[in-house]
């Protein structure tokens, strides 16, 4: 009996439960945001008196997305790109980033193959943990994306 609970434990922290948790609020997000063109022009940021939002570097957002649509496009195509891999994107003709990051990383090891072996486990450890830590913040902003959605929409104050 303990085996069971101590492997639901550890299950719970496994890399594939962090990915169907961002998953999963991304469907959600797609679900519940049923016309996305009324996230246009309504600014990432709520209202400085609202503290229900968090206002901690775990949901900053970036300020490359300019309103809560352009977040959503970026949630919803990191998701596709999950889902979906890198093959899509190949037979489209465009490099995602994560192909861009892993030439540009393959550019810069001084090393031959021989040097690559030796670290693989400290980098393996390195970009997991840096997983868990980008989906963990990717699946709270979709959740926070999602419920200012229904707040906004409730309150009628994106309909126009």
């Amino acid at each position: 009996m303990m085996q069971v609970t101590s492997d639901a434990v550890f299950q719970k922290h496994s890399l594939l439960n962090v990915m169907n948790r961002f998953l999963a609020a991304a469907n959600n997000m797609d679900e519940t945001v049923m016309v996305p063109s009324l996230l246009r022009d309504v600014p990432l940021e709520e209202l400085a008196g609202d503290t229900s939002v968090h206002r901690d570097s775990e949901l900053s957002f970036s300020s490359k997305q300019r309103d809560m649509y352009e977040y959503y496009l970026l949630l919803k195509s990191i998701k596709n790109e999950m889902e979906w891999g890198l093959l899509k994107r190949d037979m489209g003709g465009g490099a995602s980033f994560l192909e861009m990051a892993v030439k540009q990383e393959e550019q810069q090891v001084p090393g031959g193959p021989a040097e690559d072996d030796a670290d693989l486990e400290s980098q393996f450890h390195f970009h997991l943990r840096g997983l868990f830590g980008v989906l963990s913040k990717l699946t709270d902003q979709a959740d926070h994306l999602t419920n200012r959605y229904k707040r906004e929409i409730g309150g009628g104050s994106l309909l126009r």
